[in-house]
């Protein structure tokens, strides 16, 4: 069963135009609107200069939600990201002033160049969509991404991020250098801030809650659920990882296959669409083990070879 032409359609455009800006990078483009529609958060790890924010930038405008971004520094405080309370003198009360937590789209740039005081501070927002500040509890809009940047662990400046902060991206990526077509574009092109300033929204809010509750009616049938749990189990196995995937990850692994299910206009989760989503759904989540010399993503691939399809 296919989806309908006008959920084709609208889904189709949402990607044609993030491929104007970001070009050159077709997957991991179809992976970016794959996460949002599947209500993740998505982290984008990669040298500076490859496009990270403009593609983050890109995604919040062709959505059509309201967007801040936050520049992570080493003396970032958690207040700067949740707000603060200011007295005003002519209420004679405290006023809250929200931080750019309190938006729809997190634009975090460069997280790991925070503290890990600061980088926890993410923990509630990103998992609860709620911050508590001077002990009251405040939501936050709906719906609420965050997109974060990461620099590579071995530049200067970076820490590493908390395993339960990992844990809460739906998604990593990476989009590496252009090829040389595409850099030719680039530097025969227009200038990307401009025209990611000029993209129009292709989406209502109404249009977006309607696409993820698509992304959560997308079929699994039992055979696919036997081959998800395989993989799980396999991370579980100690012959390739020194620990094994949450169940709150196997849940991820499976809104994001239906999520890309979606987007290839199918009602149902192909093997396919796990095997393509799987590296990048959970290998942020994994440390391999040493002897396997191989990085997670490699081991997650090497993994896939390994375990039956159903």
């Amino acid at each position: 069963m296919v989806q309908p032409m006008d959920t084709q359609h609208k889904l189709k455009s949402l990607i044609d135009q993030l491929n104007t800006v970001i070009v050159g990078k077709p997957d991991q483009t179809q992976d970016c609107v794959a996460c949002l529609l599947a209500g993740g958060h998505l982290l984008i790890e990669d040298v500076p200069g490859v496009g990270k924010t403009t593609l983050a930038h890109a995604l919040a405008r062709t959505f059509g939600l309201q967007f801040s971004r936050v520049q992570f520094t080493s003396d970032l405080m958690p207040s700067d990201l949740s707000g603060v309370s200011i007295y005003d003198r002519g209420l004679e009360q405290f006023i809250f002033h929200p931080g750019p937590l309190f938006a729809q789209v997190l634009l975090a740039d460069e997280i790991n160049r925070a503290s890990p005081k600061t980088q926890s501070a993410l923990l509630e927002a990103m998992e609860e969509k709620q911050v508590t500040i001077e002990g009251e509890t405040r939501p936050l809009p709906a719906p609420f991404f965050v997109i974060a940047t990461q620099n590579p662990h071995d530049q200067l400046g970076t820490y590493l991020l908390p395993e339960s902060q990992l844990d809460r991206f739906l998604m990593r990526i990476s989009l590496g250098y252009p090829d040389r077509s595409a850099e030719r574009e680039l530097l025969m092109g227009h200038d990307r801030r401009e025209l990611v300033e000029a993209l129009p929204s292709l989406l209502s809010l109404e249009e977006l809650q309607a696409l993820q509750s698509q992304v959560l009616a997308v079929h699994a049938a039992g055979p696919l659920l036997d081959y998800v749990q395989d993989l799980i189990q396999a991370t579980r196995s100690g012959e390739w990882f020194m620990q094994g995937l949450s169940p709150r990850a196997g849940i991820a692994v499976l809104r994001a296959a239906k999520a890309r299910a979606l987007l290839n206009g199918r009602s149902y989760v192909a093997p396919d669409d796990v095997q393509t989503i799987l590296p990048q759904t959970i290998a942020h989540r994994l440390l391999p083990l040493s002897q396997a010399g191989r990085g997670a993503s490699e081991q997650v691939r090497a993994m896939l070879d390994a375990v039956p399809l159903p």
